[in-house]
């Protein structure tokens, strides 16, 4: 009973960290509806901050609490910065546009970090004081982690004082409900924005501080400790500081107990909650039905490409086609890898569009289908065709089976469960050793002999993704595409003349699902192996960057960012060490340059000709 007590304090201590960096995410997302990626880099730098500013304090409790605050302060300045110089310019964007901008400045903060601190873990050496400990039915307890756990609740109740006891806090909550409002009476969001996501980075910032005795300073907090933000933030209900802090018990409570009692399930957990939760409770366990992030207007209608545009891609493939005789083996793989991102980020667009389902999780049926590939093509000894055939089908099918609670979602709680489904499919991976092959993967996974040439596998690559892609367009252009875009735009109107909406949308994500499993599946036979990454965050996130680098109001758009994207990745991969900050930098830039995409900015242009 005392070590479960123990476990149960451990969590609970763990909860606090995490509910300081998600209240922060929180508030900003109940005033701006910025869905901030960028948040999980405030946390990792609070954390190196307060490495630097405590190493300058006292190391007694006075000087602790002194370098916390400080850091608090530090990082609300920095998250002030960052509202004004770019937040503030793209308020009016789509929220997906929005999550492509702060990711790029992830990228950007990753090498700023490794550039002034270094690549090593930063430790923070303890005081005799936070060594201490209470003895609880003849076990020890860190004393830290006591007033870690206290911490929760206090900055919960300063948050409800500060909202609903300050002039200002009635201006936030009425900014939360309907800002425009706010605007119409003449409150300057500007300042108020200014404010609102100085709060939230000071509330990241802070959590960074107090996890930094229990842990150390590192290059990989952001990314880990945002997916939990998420995950937290949609369970409690996004917009509700209660709903997260009940979230971080809950969280925080089931990681301490699952890695003792579940351990090869701990990674798979968090995601089951979510999952659950939001079939259960669409908007979260505190949330309201009214706060969803603004969702763009639909885009009209594409029109049927003009007949020089229709040559102009004729010619590009005869290109591609022709590129085997005119460049050497590094560049054909890079262009092997190009074609296969290109299907994968037209099959993200085929229900990100047309069918306006945001996914976060869209790795998940690449993941599936590279390790379907891999396992029947050395497990069950299948042959290439049958193998590669496998691929689609078996994503497909777990995105029909998955989709059919997708599919009753829309927006930011939408996209969360897929990357929840995606988070479990690659902790399986990860975890499923027996079968997966673990963190070691599945290896040597080749075509048969008569595509050993890279110049066939390639052509043979280029005849499947550019067929998969025009299938794809070919299918947006046909009456399922035509009705899939009105369940899109109105759900209702289409409802009303007859439209099955829920059976068109989960057709549309069962074949995105399908789409992607084969770019998987080819995946696999390019590079002979499979790792639990091809179904990793990182790899959705790179689909998103494509389709949104492209333009998702065109059709291709998609094909458009995945050539770029792929490009200016191995260029500046080769070109320099510091390629996270250039390519950071890039993509922020495209994004204030091209808000509608490269291809949706080339389409005005043509337009206004």
């Amino acid at each position: 009973m005392t070590f479960v007590l123990l476990q149960l304090l451990t969590g609970l201590a763990g909860a606090s960290a995490l509910f300081l960096v998600s209240a922060g995410l929180t508030v900003i997302f109940g005033v701006t509806r910025v869905v901030n990626f960028s948040h999980g880099s405030l946390y990792m730098l609070g954390a190196y901050v307060a490495w630097t500013v405590l190493g300058h304090l006292p190391r007694d409790p006075g000087g602790f609490l002194l370098g916390v605050l400080a850091t608090a302060l530090i990082l609300a300045a920095v998250g002030a910065v960052l509202e004004v110089a770019l937040l503030r310019r793209i308020y009016r964007a789509p929220e997906l546009l929005q999550l492509l901008a702060t990711f790029g400045v992830v990228l950007m903060v990753q090498d700023a970090a490794q550039w002034i601190w270094g690549a090593e873990d930063l430790p923070l050496p303890r005081p005799p004081w936070m060594r201490g400990f209470v003895v609880l039915g003849g076990e020890r307890f860190p004393l830290y982690d006591l007033w870690l756990i206290a911490a929760g609740p206090v900055v919960l109740g300063a948050l409800w004082l500060l909202l609903h006891r300050t002039r200002w806090g009635t201006l936030v909550r009425a900014a939360t409900a309907d800002r425009e409002m706010v605007a119409a009476l003449g409150v300057d969001q500007r300042k108020l924005f200014t404010g609102v996501f100085a709060l939230g980075a000071g509330l990241a910032g802070l959590g960074g501080a107090l996890a930094l005795p229990d842990g150390t300073a590192n290059l990989t907090l952001d990314l880990s400790v945002i997916t939990d933000a998420f995950v937290i933030v949609v369970v409690g209900g996004l917009g509700s500081l209660p709903g997260a802090y009940l979230a971080s018990v809950l969280i925080g409570v089931l990681q301490a107990i699952g890695i003792v009692f579940v351990p090869k399930a701990t990674l798979v957990l968090v995601f089951v909650v979510m999952a659950a939760t939001l079939v259960a409770r669409p908007h979260g366990l505190l949330g309201r039905a009214g706060a969803t992030a603004r969702e763009a207007e639909a885009p009209p209608l594409v029109l049927p490409a003009p007949v020089v545009l229709r040559w102009a891609g004729l010619a590009a493939l005869l290109v591609l086609a022709a590129a085997p005789f005119a460049v050497g083996p590094f560049a054909l793989s890079v262009l092997t890898e190009a074609m296969i991102a290109l299907l994968f980020a037209a099959s993200l667009h085929f229900m990100m569009g047309p069918g306006g389902m945001p996914s976060f999780g869209h790795a998940a049926w690449f993941g599936l289908g590279a390790y379907a590939a891999a396992l029947a093509s050395t497990a069950l000894g299948a042959a290439f065709p049958l193998a590669l055939l496998l691929a689609p089908l078996a994503a497909g099918l777990v995105a029909a089976l998955f989709g059919w609670f997708v599919v009753r979602l829309s927006g930011v709680y939408l996209a969360m469960l897929t990357l929840a489904f995606a988070q479990i499919v690659w902790a399986v991976a990860f975890q499923w050793s027996g079968i997966t092959g673990g963190d070691n993967g599945i290896l040597s996974v080749w075509p048969p002999a008569a595509l050993t040439d890279p110049r066939r596998f390639y052509w043979l690559v280029l005849a499947v993704c550019a067929g998969g892609a025009m299938l794809l367009r070919h299918v947006l252009y046909a009456p399922f595409g035509v009705s899939l875009r009105a369940a899109r735009d109105s759900a209702l109107r289409a409802e009303a003349i007859g439209l099955p909406t829920a059976k068109l949308r989960l057709l549309a994500f069962a074949i995105a699902g399908a789409a992607a499993g084969l770019a998987g599946g080819l995946s696999v036979f390019s590079k002979g192996s499979v790792f639990p990454t091809a179904a990793s965050l990182g790899r959705s996130v790179d689909a998103l960057l494509m389709v949104l680098l492209g333009g998702v109001q065109t059709i291709s758009g998609p094909l458009v960012g995945a050539l770029v994207y792929t490009g200016l990745y191995d260029a500046l991969l080769r070109a320099t060490d510091w390629w996270r900050l250039v390519l950071g930098a890039a993509i922020v830039a495209l994004v204030l340059a091209f808000p509608e995409g490269i291809a949706g900015a080339a389409q005005r242009a043509w337009r206004r000709s």
